[in-house]
C-alpha cells in the first residue's frame, strides 16, 4: 500500500506525476494559500507532506498523528518547530543548493537597483516628471570597485562574491559565525568582524538563516555604524532586523538607501513606511522565483519525501534533526 501524503501547494505536473507514482497523493485545491486550520483538518491520515511557508506547529502537529516526514520547499525551515518534531521522531528536510544561483542573481539586483535609483526614476520617468537639466537630481551610485560586505557566508554568499568580484571588481569582506578560509583563499576574500565590515562597507548585504541568534541581528546600533551613503540589502529573512530602525535610518540619512526582498510581516501591510520612502526598493520575496528553480526544488523535496518515506536516508535532511 502507498504511503499517504499532502501536497499544501501547487507543484508542476512531472513533480505530482512523480508522487503519485509513489505515493497515495491529496492536493490542496484552493486558489489562496491553505491556512493552518484547513491543514490540519487534512493532516489526519497523513504520512507525509509537502509544504512551502506553512507553520509546523506542536499544534498542527497534534492533528496529524501519522505523519513521518514534513517536506519542506524550501532551503530555509524556520517555519517548523523542530522541538516538536523531534519529540515526535518526524523527519524534516529541505531544499538547499538549488536556489544558490537565483537568490544571487537577485541580491546583484537589488543591488544595481538601489545604487542607481532604478525604480525611483523609472517612477520619475512614468509619471511625467523627467525634466531637461535635472543633472545631479538623477545621479546614483557605483556599483563597480565598491566595498562589499557580506554578513554569513554559505553557498549563497559565495555565489554573490563571485558575481560581485569577478563581475563588478568590487572589494568583497565578509562576517560569518565561522571564518571560511577556503573561500577566502578562493576569492580573496577579506574577513572583517562585524563592526569593521558595517563601517568599511558600502554595501552591506545580509544572508544568515534566521535562528534565535540572528533574530534582529540589525538594530540601531548597526545602522549607526554604516557609512551615511551606505546601502543595505536583505534577502534572508525580514525578522533578522530591527524594521523599525530600518525605517528610522532610511529616514534620516543614517543610511542611503535598501534593497528588500524579505520583511517583519509578509505580505507587507500597505501602511508600512518603508513602501512610502524614495531610497528603498521593495520585492515580494522572490528571491527563488523563476520557474525552472521553483520546479527543481519541488522536485528536490519530492524526492526528499518519498526516500524518507521508503525507509531511505533523504539527500536533504535539516541538520537540526539529523540522527
Amino acid at each position: 500500500m502507498k504511503p499517504k501524503v499532502y501536497i499544501a501547494s501547487k507543484v508542476p505536473n512531472e513533480v505530482k506525476a512523480y508522487l503519485e507514482e509513489h505515493c497515495d497523493c491529496e492536493m490542496w485545491q484552493g486558489e489562496e494559500a491553505i491556512t493552518g486550520a484547513q491543514l490540519a483538518e487534512r493532516l489526519t491520515e497523513a504520512e507525509g507532506l509537502l509544504v512551502s511557508g506553512n507553520a509546523i506547529s506542536n499544534r498542527l502537529l497534534d492533528s496529524a498523528p501519522k505523519l513521518r516526514v514534513v517536506s519542506n520547499v524550501s532551503v530555509g525551515y524556520n517555519n517548523n518547530d523542530l522541538d516538536a518534531m523531534r519529540s515526535r521522531g518526524i523527519i524534516g528536510t529541505h531544499t538547499p543548493y538549488v536556489l544558490d544561483d537565483t537568490v544571487a542573481d537577485l541580491t546583484l539586483a537589488l543591488m544595481l537597483a538601489s545604487a542607481r535609483r532604478v525604480t525611483e526614476l523609472h517612477n520619475l520617468v512614468r509619471s511625467g516628471g523627467w525634466q531637461r537639466g535635472m543633472g545631479e537630481g538623477l545621479f546614483g551610485v557605483d556599483v563597480h570597485h565598491a566595498k562589499l560586505g557580506i554578513i554569513g557566508m554559505g553557498r549563497i554568499g559565495e555565489a554573490i562574491v563571485k558575481r560581485a568580484k569577478f563581475g563588478f571588481d568590487m572589494d568583497v569582506a565578509y562576517y560569518n559565525r565561522n571564518r571560511k578560509p577556503d573561500a577566502e583563499e578562493r576569492f580573496g576574500l577579506r574577513y572583517l568582524q562585524m563592526d569593521e565590515l558595517l563601517a568599511q562597507s558600502d554595501f552591506v548585504v545580509l544572508m544568515t538563516p534566521l535562528t534565535p541568534e540572528t533574530k534582529r541581528m540589525i538594530g540601531a546600533e548597526q545602522f549607526r555604524l554604516m557609512k551615511p551613503g551606505a546601502i543595505f540589502i536583505n534577502v534572508s529573512r525580514g525578522d533578522t532586523v530591527d524594521e523599525a530602525a530600518l525605517i528610522e535610518a532610511l529616514q534620516n540619512g543614517t543610511i542611503r538607501a535598501a534593497g528588500l526582498d524579505v520583511y517583519e510581516m509578509e505580505p507587507v501591510s500597505p501602511e508600512n513606511p518603508l513602501l512610502k520612502l524614495d531610497n528603498v526598493v521593495t520585492l515580494p520575496h522572490i528571491g527563488s522565483a523563476t520557474a525552472q528553480t521553483r520546479s527543481n526544488m519541488a522536485m528536490v523535496a519530492a524526492r526528499n519525501l518519498v526516500d524518507a518515506l521508503y525507509g531511505r536516508e533523504p539527500q536533504y535532511v535539516i541538520p537540526e534533526l539529523k540522527a
